[in-house]
C-alpha cells in the first residue's frame, strides 16, 4: 500500500509541475495562488508531500485542469 501511495504522490507531483510549466507559472506563483508555502508546493512536485484532497482540488482549479488529470498516469 505504501508503494502505491508514493507512486500516486509522484505522479501527481509530475503532473502538477508539467501543468504549471505549460501555464508559464513559477513555483512561487502557483504557491501564492493556492495559498501554500512554495516549499510545500515544491515537495508536492517532487512527490515527497502527500496533499489532502482539498489541496488537490485547489491546485487543479488554479491550473485550470481537472483533479483527475493531475492524478492520472497519463496526465
Amino acid at each position: 500500500m505504501r508503494h502505491a501511495r508514493m507512486r500516486l504522490a509522484e505522479t501527481f507531483g509530475k503532473n502538477v509541475r508539467k501543468a504549471r510549466l505549460d501555464k508559464g507559472m513559477t513555483l512561487e506563483g502557483l504557491a501564492h495562488e493556492v495559498g501554500l508555502a512554495y516549499s510545500y508546493v515544491g515537495g508536492i512536485e517532487r512527490g515527497s508531500k502527500n496533499p489532502t484532497l482539498d489541496v488537490v482540488e485547489k491546485i487543479a482549479s488554479v491550473l485550470k485542469v481537472s483533479p483527475l488529470h493531475l492524478l492520472s498516469d497519463s496526465g
